[in-house]
């Protein structure tokens, strides 16, 4: 449709900027081509219009209020509002001539207006703004950010909030579509900063701006998503048509989900897919639930403690217990989708991505011993290629081939294997929620050749593994398994767990208990040929343990500073303190001991009348004095530890720790010496109790 409407002359508009200080220009093209890019809402605001049957290009000036355009004013307000996409190039942007002005001017307007917005003092903007009203559209950083932008990426504060809420009543309503450098608009940045009641504001301004795009062409709701925003997640989402507007395409509903997730909120996670049903087999989505251990963890058994639980906070407990409830239906509804797909896209998305290739120039080793035997490996292997090669020089080249026949092809690895992830990180519900309806999944090995019981036994998760003991006797064709290091599982179990997996026990005596439970499992599940077999290391299964539990064997008995791997020798053996430390550690041991031994025997006593004559009191005696004696030299012991760590250093510590282990000694002394003074007297002084020393009668 052909239209056109009076020109307005532009000299005519610069006298209108420099009269009233009311309008703003802004110049943006856009043709009419359909483009993958986002579409937004725009208000056909216009004064110059040269169109020919909807295919030529379009300027707009926005223009604000004035007598002399009032007819033109009419005719643009009229316009229906129409949805145009936008390429990439025709964005909205603010206006520079502060940034391209003068640094006087710079200084004495956009930097007071940029403290005034970021601190959310609109009696100084306003003061600002009421001289020249068009500065909202103006940018004050090199960001090329208003002030609106600001406002929005500053802290949440009710101040603020009333800043924005009074500026956005100053701008036009596509004054809120402007972006920055970055290509945000001032919704994008609050809904990343997760500032809800600035968001609120701006949409009842412009409904529009939910589906303008922002960096990267991430929405502003995908935005609040990734950086779990739930409450702005939550009323954007609402404000969104339920994903249905032109500007979602499956690709960025997907990704929407897979951040909803990923940070736990598994409502709306849950409202998508059920509005959604083309996500309903995303396997990016399983393969988030898959590291979502405490989502799927068993309630604590503990009554006592869930009823504590539901006193103290039972708002939370019941959070809880529905956004487990959400993520549980997340996942059956998913794998239902997967399970009802041919078993080979099935495997596909169990397998996951495969690993990006390792190029030729990357290290493989990272100790000496290891690149050496690379390096040897790499010889020999030359070593068997050179009589072909001098057979090729001599005959001349070979017909031209695309890839080296000596060079083997490097396997395929997928180290994100959905299962097997589920299984390192010990997610037990997971794991049996996807062999329920495939039941298969206990056949399937990993890139190293293990099944999902090698690696629940080398990880030391008990849940897991104990679902071998549920498939009967197929468990005798896969436990026999054997990796590329010809470990089998006895060999994986007897290799050292990392820390984390022992941390919920007690102790290194109690740890190394607990991995002696394991071995000996283990150990009885496999068959008995397996259990002497060697691997590639020369190592069984029994020899390895050994070596790989070393250090925790020698956990309980270390002492300050450590020991010399090479000698075991200690690192201070010739310090004075370490000297001082291993006696009073020694004296302390053997005082103890006689002190238990004594008290033992005071127990074990006959009890006979002449016993309480000397035997009993001589005993409780040394029993004190034992006691007392070992006391004081543990605490000795302790604090010269700290004399040897503290040695170089922050002297004051082991000072300290001195005078307060000096506390229980003296407490010992005050409380017992009266009973030892009267023991000792009692017994050793009675021999001169019927012997007065001085003459009474004579």
């Amino acid at each position: 449709m052909s239209l056109s409407v009076s020109s307005v002359d532009p000299k005519k508009v610069h006298d209108f900027v420099e009269d009233y200080m009311m309008f703003i220009r802004l110049f943006m093209t856009i043709w009419f081509e359909p483009t993958p890019s986002t579409s937004v809402w725009i208000k056909s605001v216009h004064c110059e219009i040269i169109t020919s049957q909807g295919f030529s290009q379009i300027s707009f000036i926005f223009i604000r209020n004035h007598p002399s355009l009032t007819q033109t004013r009419r005719y643009i307000m009229a316009q229906p509002i129409a949805r145009i996409p936008i390429d990439s190039s025709a964005r909205l942007k603010p206006c520079e001539d502060l940034l391209n002005g003068t640094r006087k001017e710079y200084i004495a307007i956009a930097i007071p207006l940029y403290e005034a917005s970021i601190k959310g003092d609109w009696k100084a903007a306003k003061a600002i703004l009421d001289k020249r009203p068009e500065l909202v559209r103006y940018s004050i950083t090199g960001n090329n950010e208003t002030a609106l932008h600001v406002a929005a990426s500053a802290k949440s504060t009710k101040q603020v909030k009333e800043f924005v809420e009074h500026l956005v009543g100053c701008m036009e309503t596509t004054d809120l579509e402007l972006e920055n450098n970055s290509s945000n608009t001032a919704l994008c940045l609050a809904a990343a900063a997760g500032n809800l009641k600035m968001v609120k504001i701006m949409l009842t301004k412009n409904r529009a701006l939910v589906s303008v795009t922002g960096s990267q062409q991430m929405t502003p709701l995908y935005m609040a998503a990734l950086f779990s925003h739930y409450e702005v997640v939550k009323y954007l989402y609402k404000n969104s048509q339920k994903l249905h507007d032109d500007c979602w395409t499956a690709q960025n509903r997907g990704w929407l989900l897979q951040k909803c997730v990923e940070n736990d909120m598994f409502d709306i996670a849950l409202e998508i897919l059920q509005e959604h049903q083309e996500l309903s087999s995303s396997g990016i989505v399983l393969a988030v639930l898959a590291r979502k251990t405490d989502v799927f963890a068993e309630t604590e058994s503990n009554i006592i403690m869930r009823t504590i639980n539901w006193v103290i906070r039972p708002k939370m407990q019941a959070l809880e217990k529905e956004s487990k409830a959400n993520a549980l239906q997340i996942l059956k509804t998913i794998w239902h989708n997967i399970a009802e797909k041919p078993r080979n896209e099935i495997d596909a998305i169990l397998r996951g991505p495969p690993d990006p290739p390792v190029k030729r120039d990357e290290k493989l080793a990272s100790d000496k011993e290891d690149q050496t035997l690379q390096l040897l490996k790499l010889i020999s292997d030359n070593i068997v290629k050179i009589p072909v090669e001098l057979h090729n020089i001599i005959t001349g080249p070979a017909a031209t081939t695309l890839e080296d026949p000596y060079v083997p092809r490097p396997k395929q690895k997928y180290s994100s294997r959905v299962l097997f992830v589920a299984t390192e990180v010990g997610n037990t519900r997971f794991v049996v929620e996807l062999i329920r309806l495939y039941p298969d999944l206990v056949w399937k090995i990993n890139d190293n050749n293990q099944s999902i019981f090698h690696v629940a036994a080398r990880h030391r998760h008990v849940d897991i593994y104990n679902l071998l003991h549920k498939i009967g006797s197929n468990k005798d064709m896969i436990t026999p398994l054997k990796d590329e290091n010809d470990d089998n599982m006895l060999h994986l179990v007897a290799r050292s767990v990392e820390r984390k997996r022992l941390e919920d026990v007690s102790g290194g005596a109690f740890q190394m208990q607990r991995e002696l439970l394991w071995f000996k499992e283990v150990e009885q599940m496999i068959p008995p040929s397996y259990r002497e077999r060697k691997n590639k290391d020369g190592l069984t299964p029994r020899e390895l343990f050994t070596k790989e539990h070393q250090d925790l064997v020698v956990k309980a008995f270390t002492v300050p500073g450590g020991y010399n791997q090479t000698d075991g020798i200690p690192f201070f053996n010739r310090n004075t303190s370490f000297l001082i430390f291993v006696v009073a550690d020694a004296i302390s041991l053997f005082s103890s001991s006689a002190s238990i031994l004594t008290f033992l025997s005071i127990l074990t006593s006959r009890y006979a009348e002449y016993d309480f004559l000397e035997s009993l009191p001589r005993k409780l005696m040394l029993g004190l004095a034992t006691l007392y004696l070992s006391i004081t030299t543990m605490m000795i012991a302790f604090s010269v530890t700290f004399f040897v760590l503290y040695r170089n250093d922050l002297k004051w510590i082991p000072i300290l720790v001195t005078v307060i282990a000096t506390m229980p000694v003296l407490l010992f002394a005050a409380l017992q010496y009266r009973l030892l003074k009267d023991v000792i007297h009692s017994t050793y002084g009675s021999s001169y109790l019927f012997r007065p020393k001085k003459r009474v009668l004579y």
